[in-house]
C-alpha cells in the first residue's frame, strides 16, 4: 500500500463534497433508518472512495454507506466514512472530514493499521499509522506530527454540536482546562498534531467515525482507549457501535478516565 494513493483518493472525494457544499440553495437531506442524515455528498464521496480502493486491490470495504466484499473473508479491510460530520456539512460550518482506515482483524475484533483524515473545507489532510509516522499535508507541504502534552492548562476538545453531563463531569475531574470546540474527527486530529491534550467521547459513535483518526493519533505517539483503559478495538460486522473512548496525547489521564466510567 502506498499512503499517497489513499491520501489522493480522500482528496478526490473531498473535491466532490465541496462541489455540493458550495452549490447554491439548501442542501438536500434524507433521514436514514438510524435517524442519521444522508446527503448527495455522502453518496458521491462513497462512490469515489470505493472505486479508488477497488482499483488498488480486492481488499473488502466497509463503508457507512455500503459494503464491498466480506470483511470476515480477509485479515485486512478498508473502513470508510465518506463524510464524517454530515450535520456539520449541512450547517455549512466546514467541520467535516473524509475518513479512510486500513484495518487488521484479530478473531472478531479489528485494529487500525493506517488512516487518512481529510478536511475538504480547509484542504488539510492528516495521515499515518502503525508503520507510517503521522504527517499533516496542506496543499503541497507536509509536516511531521507529534503529540505534545500541555505543561500548564489542559487543552480539552469537545463537540461543537453536542455535550452531556458526563462530558462536563469528566472535564471537572481533569481540572483547570481550556475548552476547544470542534466537529467530526477533527477533534482527534488536533490531539495528534499537538494542539490539544484530550478528546473524551461519551456519546454514540460508529467504528468508521474514529478508526482513521485513531491510526493517525497512534502514528503521532498518542493513545485511543476504551472504558477499561485498554486500546480501543472495533467490530466491523455485528455491532459497529463503539463504547465510550478517550483520545489523549499520553497516558497521564488514563486513571481519571477509567474511574469516570
Amino acid at each position: 500500500m502506498n499512503p499517497d494513493d489513499i491520501v489522493e483518493i480522500a482528496i478526490r472525494a473531498g473535491i466532490e463534497i465541496m462541489k455540493i457544499y458550495n452549490a447554491a440553495g439548501n442542501i438536500e437531506v434524507e433521514i436514514k433508518g438510524d435517524e442519521s442524515p444522508l446527503t448527495k455528498a455522502d453518496l458521491a464521496a462513497h462512490e469515489i472512495i470505493v472505486s479508488g480502493l477497488k482499483h488498488i486491490d480486492n481488499t473488502p470495504i466497509v463503508s457507512e454507506e455500503g459494503r464491498e466484499g466480506d470483511p470476515l473473508s480477509s485479515t485486512m479491510c478498508w473502513l470508510v466514512d465518506p463524510l464524517d460530520g454530515t450535520k456539520e456539512f449541512i450547517k455549512r460550518n466546514g467541520m467535516f472530514t473524509v475518513n479512510i482506515a486500513l484495518m487488521r482483524r484479530k478473531k472478531s475484533r479489528w485494529q487500525p493499521v493506517f488512516g487518512v483524515v481529510h478536511a475538504p473545507a480547509s484542504g488539510e489532510t492528516w495521515f499515518g499509522g502503525e508503520n507510517t509516522p503521522s504527517r499533516k499535508r496542506i496543499n503541497d507541504t507536509e509536516v511531521p506530527m507529534k503529540t505534545s502534552p500541555s505543561e500548564g492548562k489542559t487543552k480539552l476538545v469537545a463537540s461543537g454540536s453536542h455535550r452531556g453531563k458526563k462530558d462536563e463531569s469528566f472535564a471537572t475531574e481533569v481540572g483547570e482546562h481550556e475548552l476547544i470546540r470542534m466537529g467530526s474527527s477533527l477533534k482527534a486530529c488536533i490531539v495528534a498534531e499537538g494542539e490539544a491534550d484530550l478528546y473524551p467521547r461519551f456519546g454514540p459513535t460508529s467504528c468508521w467515525d474514529i478508526a482513521a483518526a485513531h491510526a493517525v493519533v497512534a502514528g503521532s505517539g498518542g493513545i485511543v482507549i476504551g472504558p477499561d483503559g485498554g486500546t480501543l478495538d472495533y467490530d466491523l460486522v455485528d455491532d459497529v457501535l463503539n463504547p465510550y473512548f478517550l483520545v489523549a496525547a499520553d497516558d497521564r489521564w488514563t486513571k481519571t478516565w477509567v474511574n469516570h466510567q
